[in-house]
């Protein structure tokens, strides 16, 4: 058994040691931060040596980049692939995030990163630009006028509540939800069908954990 094989502790640590990493990286990077992490303790916490580590990732930015790219690559599938919803019910149930998720990973990232050429900082656009993607999709679905303009301008209302909830410690996605109610109706034209809403400007749809804004 050569080092690269093993552990702290001596014991055989080659297979799935890729997959802890990275599972260990997930839960560390968004609990404190990744320049709060260092290699040491992600490889404490994923139970192998450093040796091991390097053996799979050159270095922490391909570590964190890799991260990023296989945090959420069905960018809110659980919002966006239901088919007990209409368009506007899915867009509006992408404001149904519970105050207490951390924020998002890929706005972490880049605001921890500065560095704009970063790998990470790439796949944090890319997810981003995919997210309002996928919002103006379904703008279109929904009947609206502008459904590029809609998307971009829910998305900034994502990210923006994200922020501020994190920020303030308060909820501020129930004001963003209304702020959205009234973005899509404004968009869609009077022809097209509503569906009702309650006090909030939702549909009252059941709330759909993600794991990214």
């Amino acid at each position: 058994m050569t080092e690269l094989e093993k552990g702290p502790t001596g014991r055989r640590r080659g297979r799935g040691a890729r997959e802890r990493i990275l599972s260990a990286s997930q839960q560390l990077f968004r609990e404190q931060g990744i320049n709060r992490t260092g290699m040491d303790q992600l490889c404490a916490a994923a139970q192998v040596s450093k040796r091991t580590a390097y053996q799979h990732f050159t270095g922490k930015d391909e570590l964190v980049a890799e991260y990023l790219r296989r945090f959420d690559p069905s960018v809110l599938s659980g919002v966006f692939d239901r088919t007990d919803l209409t368009p506007r019910e899915r867009l509006l149930a992408a404001f149904d995030i519970p105050p207490t998720t951390p924020l998002c990973p890929y706005i972490g990232a880049a605001v921890e990163l500065h560095d704009p050429q970063h790998p990470a900082s790439q796949y944090a656009r890319d997810y981003k630009k995919a997210v309002a993607a996928r919002l103006a999709d379904t703008a279109r679905e929904a009947g609206a006028a502008d459904p590029e303009q809609l998307g971009e301008q829910l998305a900034l209302l994502i990210d923006g509540a994200a922020a501020r909830t994190r920020v303030l410690n308060a909820d501020a996605f129930p004001t963003a939800a209304a702020i959205a109610a009234v973005l899509i109706d404004n968009a869609i034209p009077t022809s097209s069908p509503r569906q009702p809403s309650d006090d909030r400007g939702t549909t009252g749809s059941a709330p759909v954990p993600v794991g990214g804004q």
